[in-house]
């Protein structure tokens, strides 16, 4: 008899849990839209130049969605060859990082820039070089020194 009433509670117990599985609704899960990923627009070109002493150092430039670099860098120094050329690079955060490749005294160079953007300006970094395969490079970007004699000022791009 134990045995009999032992099975009629198990039978019991399970069949009020299988109801109560069947009286709940099942839970709908409704997948949410994904997210529109932040789209960055070019900021168009953006000119900076800056003239002091016969020295005009002149960059204009265009950032796309992926944040590279693509613009002209020249460098008119008195008494030297003015510099003339692409530059080509990244934008790290507030920092631009590129290669300037220019052609001087008939000679094709590559060397490394590195432009820090603060209220507005651009600020040349520099710092110790080496020159491996034709290219100059900063030896540790870590180390660069942005001076605030090397400014250049916003400008207007002009159409040519």
């Amino acid at each position: 008899m134990k045995k009999v009433i032992a099975i009629m509670a198990l039978v019991t117990i399970v069949l009020v849990s299988c109801k109560k599985a069947t009286e709940t609704e099942p839970v709908q899960i409704e997948p949410k839209a994904p997210k529109e990923a932040e789209i960055v627009e070019p900021a168009g070109d953006q000119c900076y130049a800056s003239r002091s002493n016969g020295y005009i150092v002149a960059i204009s430039y265009n950032v796309n969605s992926h944040q590279e670099v693509n613009g002209k860098l020249s460098y008119n120094l008195t008494g030297k060859d003015k510099n003339e050329g692409t530059l080509v690079g990244n934008m790290k955060g507030d920092t631009l990082i590129g290669d300037y490749t220019f052609l001087s005294e008939g000679v094709s160079s590559v060397r490394e820039v590195a432009f820090l953007q603060k209220d507005g300006t651009l600020i040349e970094g520099y710092g110790d070089v080496v020159s491996t395969n034709n290219r100059v490079t900063f030896k540790d970007r870590s180390k660069l020194k942005f001076d605030a004699k090397n400014t250049l000022s916003k400008v207007d791009c002009k159409v040519e």
